[in-house]
């Protein structure tokens, strides 16, 4: 049973980054040898030990990541929370902040615009910050960098509500096609992308999203709680009042 335990610790080692390495310095030859032997045996005959300690490892890895995140979240909360360069919607003076990470285009943050919309309606005391996340390829990039650029002749909200509510392959024809109707100066829309600050702030993003552990679109983050993925209206005005209450 001694051995069995080497033996598990060997499957669990190699699940790890570099656990393979360590796990073949454990062992001499002659050891290795025999613990292939009993894995495949123990694979074979209960396979569910070797289930369960895999499962026992992704729930305590789960664990370690929502506590980097939630440390996180306090490391980086003037980033988050109080960065003016920012895009916002809401109350800019509201006491409740909700920060969201999205792609134009991400579905799943298209699904996200309309419960968005709604709880800022029915919400005086929120407001929505706003950080591009480009992770769908680069007419991604372009739709954020227009985005971002639109700002400089007043027309990000419109522009931001055409991008989320197009429904088809968002590519950068597309977002042009969208700045134009939307009443941009597409000429200088296009110089204003290229300015280094557009540049500073996906990358501010995306480092941010890397600490936060963020791996895709939507996240959400509010309070001390990072939500990754979409959620519904309801659960999403139960964070809010949770973030409220522990104020």
């Amino acid at each position: 049973m001694k051995f069995l335990a080497k033996a598990l610790a060997l499957v669990l080692l190699a699940a790890m980054p570099s656990g393979l390495a360590q796990a073949q310095e454990a062992f001499t030859p002659a050891q290795r040898d025999a613990l292939r032997a009993i894995i495949v045996e123990t694979l074979r005959s209960q396979p569910e030990l070797v289930l369960e300690a895999l499962q026992a490892l992704e729930r305590r890895q789960e664990e370690e990541q929502r506590a980097t995140a939630k440390r996180m979240l306090v490391e980086k909360r003037r980033d988050l929370f109080e960065d003016a360069g920012d895009p916002s919607v809401g109350n800019p003076q509201a006491r409740t902040v909700l920060v969201e990470f999205f792609d134009y285009r991400c579905p799943y943050c298209k699904q996200m615009d309309q419960p968005l919309k709604a709880l800022l309606s029915a919400d005086p005391d929120l407001r929505i910050v706003r950080k591009d996340l480009p992770v769908l390829g680069p007419a991604s990039v372009v739709a954020a960098r227009a985005a971002l650029a639109s700002r400089a002749q007043n027309k990000y909200a419109p522009f931001h509500d055409a991008m989320m509510g197009f429904r088809g392959s968002l590519d950068e024809a597309a977002v042009f096609r969208i700045a134009g109707e939307v009443g941009l100066d597409v000429a200088r829309l296009r110089r204003d992308m290229e300015a280094p600050e557009i540049a500073q702030r996906l990358q501010k993003n995306a480092s941010l999203a890397q600490a936060l552990q963020i791996n895709g679109t939507p996240a959400f983050a509010i309070g001390d709680t990072l939500v990754p993925g979409a959620v519904d209206l309801a659960t999403m005005r139960s964070l809010i009042a949770e973030a409220r209450a522990k104020r």
